[in-house]
């Protein structure tokens, strides 16, 4: 079975990336509390842009579509943040669980757990 890849944001919204960190952690390093938060927020992230998506596709104009852009960023930082995580945390944690297939273990049998 293929192993989905997470994504940060649908391709309509991008989420500001920070600077890329020259090392990522060790997986074995992160705490499972980390983790449980990591996956709280990427589901958050991930229902946010598809209630939102229909709406992004149907702006009529450019102004409107990048106003929708803005919104939903700052929803998404919102939900990280409401989720005890910085924005570089979950984007550390995100490149880790697309790089790392321990981590990306971790992160997806947390995932099941909260889709039973």
């Amino acid at each position: 079975m293929a192993t989905p890849a997470f994504a940060a944001s649908s391709p309509a919204v991008d989420l500001p990336a920070p600077a890329v960190s020259p090392t990522q952690p060790d997986a074995n390093d992160i705490p499972s509390e980390t983790v449980s938060r990591f996956v709280n927020a990427y589901m958050a992230v991930v229902k946010l842009i598809e209630s939102r998506e229909l709406g992004l596709q149907r702006a009529e104009t450019d102004t409107e579509s990048r106003q929708m852009q803005q919104e939903i960023q700052a929803a998404a930082l919102d939900l990280i943040q409401a989720n005890g995580l910085t924005l570089s945390a979950y984007w550390e944690l995100l490149g880790l669980a697309n790089s790392d297939p321990e981590f990306r273990d971790r992160v997806l049998a947390q995932i099941d757990e909260i889709n039973l």
